[in-house]
């Protein structure tokens, strides 16, 4: 075969090309035989175009053209004329085809084991084998278009703002950053190993110290963790950091790259600023640090309401200092099943709640199974509190304040989605701030980082890393779409004695701080910028901008939840020689 000499792009074509002698390349989708006239409909990744070969063409081109199946890989020559039959709506280049007068068989194809459609319903595990098929569909490529549309807008905002794009290893230090990483053996170094790094942390405040002033990079990270829908165990983040700024500095530069990625990807405008919550106005009336505020149903303690009720589930969790919570669904009374309360009752219990009440406020009056163990003035107290009227179900969750919190604001969530009381086509962003500096973690018997070990306690908070350390607040903020946390970021410490004291906080000696992150305290001792920064979680933000709900739909090689590769077979064993070489010996 000579050289390519492609003239245009299958889906680019039209009534301005016709006349015109073009040359096309791509897959075959569909060919049909009409006897006289055989079709074949030719794709690329810009579109479809049709091609037509009339038996009156040369006798070895239409027996060429018999040949032809699904996905074999053609060379089309010819003329582009005006659809002969009717035009076809479907496609961008439906009132042409190409009158074919010279075609060549690039590539044979097998059957394929998926369809190259975009309706096909193949299971997601076949879809994940045959990547390389799946990722043929128009869907599947129209969502990487939009990624990498989507980098580069990210690239050109920041670099207007003077940002700099900077490169940090892959190979670095294990350090306990807050998630599991992962390990590379060094064979140069038998017994010592390299981590992937969970994020550019370290680098990106190490370079804030060289005075680099705005840092970003589009990089990958990797956390060693239990999957789920919206998680891999690779991931790509927007990452930045910047020199001399508070909160509000980075919250707004963000707003604006935001802003910008928005109307650039979807033609929409958002307003800003953004509002904001604390995280503690978040809890209190979400139930959640990363609130969906496309809709109400907000939690209301009614706890002091209940304070001295005879119903003995109430009496034990305010004895307990618990909490008692309740949310109202505005209109739904009128028409939830009993089987669907006790399915929702089912539901909290996954997070670990151990019941659910419920009031329903009907036109003969309210009906409840609690209402027995509650005064009449205390029923009406809470439907007042939660502003109920006829046709409202109230629903109340009584547990320890972390489980109320978590299940009911679950619970919003998910009978937001049953009875359609979200609005799909709206983006609500939000700001999260004032997160806790640190939580207890019962299990190891000591504090953690809510954010990272790097996080600047708010100013006026500072003295209590002396008296009460978990009521210490953090310069931290997260940004939040829709319920999902795309990005969060805070202002780091920046001098060298309070970094040790919070790695004392986190139960780290002073031996152990300098083993695991003395070249960052190192670098604090020659002069450190007050600094910043966020990441934004690339894949998550792609796929609330195409409009899907799988994290995997956006990443072109994805894992699946066992963190395996089904097209490559990875993770696999290594050959015995190369364990050698590494000096590993593997348990069975």
């Amino acid at each position: 075969m000579g050289k390519f000499n492609r003239t245009h792009m299958c889906g680019e074509l039209n009534e301005g090309n016709i006349g015109q002698q073009i040359t096309v390349y791509g897959w075959v989708q569909k060919s049909r035989d009409l006897g006289s006239l055989k079709f074949i409909d030719l794709r690329d990744r810009t579109g479809i175009v049709q091609a037509v070969i009339n038996k009156d063409a040369t006798e070895d081109l239409f027996n060429e053209a018999a040949k032809v199946r699904g996905e074999f890989v053609l060379e089309i020559s010819g003329e582009v004329a005006k659809r002969g039959g009717a035009v076809n709506t479907k496609i961008s280049t439906g009132s042409i085809e190409i009158i074919v007068s010279n075609m060549q068989i690039i590539s044979k194809a097998e059957t394929p084991p998926i369809y190259i459609e975009d309706d096909a319903k193949e299971s997601e595990a076949l879809r994940l084998k045959y990547r390389y098929l799946d990722l043929r569909k128009p869907s599947m490529q129209k969502i990487f278009f939009t990624r990498h549309k989507a980098a580069k807008v990210v690239r050109d905002y920041l670099d207007e703002k003077g940002f700099i794009e900077v490169e940090t290893p892959i190979l670095t230090k294990t350090t306990p950053e807050g998630a599991r990483d992962y390990l590379v053996p060094s064979r140069v170094q038998p017994g010592n190993f390299f981590a992937l790094p969970q994020s550019p942390q370290l680098f990106k405040q190490i370079l804030m110290v060289s005075g680099f002033d705005k840092y970003f990079q589009i990089v990958k990270c990797f956390r060693d963790e239990d999957l789920r829908a919206d998680r891999q165990p690779e991931f790509t983040q927007i990452d930045m950091e910047l020199s001399f700024v508070d909160a509000d500095d980075v919250m707004k530069v963000n707003e604006g790259l935001l802003q910008k990625l928005f109307k650039e990807i979807l033609g929409i405008e958002l307003q800003l600023p953004f509002n904001r919550l604390t995280y503690k106005e978040a809890m209190e009336r979400y139930g959640s640090d990363k609130p969906d505020t496309r809709f109400g149903l907000e939690l209301k303690n009614i706890g002091d309401i209940v304070a001295n009720a005879e119903f003995k589930v109430f009496a034990d969790t305010i004895a307990n200092k618990g909490l008692i919570k309740a949310i109202n669904a505005e209109g739904i009374g009128a028409k939830i099943s009993r089987k669907e309360i006790d399915s929702l009752g089912e539901y909290v219990k996954v997070y670990k709640a151990k019941g659910l009440a419920w009031i329903n406020v009907t036109e003969e009056g309210i009906k409840s199974p609690i209402a027995k163990f509650l005064k009449e003035e205390e029923m009406n107290a809470i439907v007042e509190r939660m502003q109920a009227k006829v046709g409202d179900i109230i629903f109340i969750v009584a547990d320890a304040p972390n489980v109320t919190d978590d299940a009911l604001g679950q619970l919003r969530l998910e009978v937001g989605r049953r009875f359609n009381l979200i609005d799909a086509s709206k983006y609500n962003f939000l700001w999260v701030t004032e997160f806790p500096l640190l939580e207890y973690d019962a299990e190891e018997d000591r504090y953690v980082a809510k954010h990272h070990p790097f996080t600047s306690p708010m100013d006026e908070d500072i003295p209590l890393l002396d008296t009460n350390p978990a009521e210490a607040r953090a310069k931290a903020y997260d940004v939040v779409l829709n319920g999902y946390e795309i990005g969060g970021g805070s202002i780091r410490i920046h001098n060298q004695q309070l970094q040790e004291k919070m790695f004392g906080l986190l139960g780290f000696s002073s031996e152990e701080a300098w083993a695991k992150f003395g070249f960052l305290l190192e670098a604090f001792k020659y002069g450190t910028p007050p600094h910043g920064g966020l990441a934004f979680g690339l894949d998550r933000i792609i796929m609330l901008l195409t409009g899907t709900d799988n994290i995997k739909d956006v990443v072109a090689f994805p894992k699946t939840q066992t963190a395996s590769c089904l097209m490559t077979n990875a993770p696999s064993p290594a050959d015995a020689k190369q364990l050698e070489e590494l000096k590993i010996a593997t348990k069975n």
